[in-house]
């Protein structure tokens, strides 16, 4: 799974701190995938380092939180390829289908319907 697809696809509803991007994982996905913020905090460096995130310097920083993170347009395009492609399952383990139909139910702009029916093609072929 892509922690890194999962956090552009929370980003996409707007700007979020990285503590408020672990909760919304989490929440999001049923608390099926616990992640450590270490571990967030470093997706979001990677994204930021990939110019697919930057931050919003312009925000208010209170004393908890650093600048939210923002999508760029690169982030934007990259998000909206994962959504079109179906996943490929190759390699057992942590399942990426999984997390992407439980991100997908909860963002408005994104058809669930046309997800599932890109995947369920992807997978008759495959068989």
């Amino acid at each position: 799974m892509s922690v890194r697809h999962a956090m552009l696809a929370l980003l996409s509803r707007g700007p979020a701190t990285t503590y408020q991007l672990r909760k919304d994982f989490e929440i999001s996905t049923g608390q099926t995938w616990p992640l450590n913020i270490g571990q967030v905090s470093q997706t979001l460096e990677r994204l930021a380092r990939d110019n697919l995130v930057v931050r919003d310097e312009g925000a208010a920083e209170d004393s908890l939180t650093k600048e939210p993170w923002l999508l760029t347009d690169t982030g934007r395009a990259q998000l909206a390829a994962w959504w079109r492609d179906p996943v490929v399952r190759d390699v057992p383990g942590r399942d990426e289908l999984v997390i992407k139909l439980a991100l997908a139910v909860t963002l408005p702009d994104i058809d669930v319907t046309a997800l599932v029916q890109r995947q369920r093609s992807a997978t008759l072929q495959r068989l």
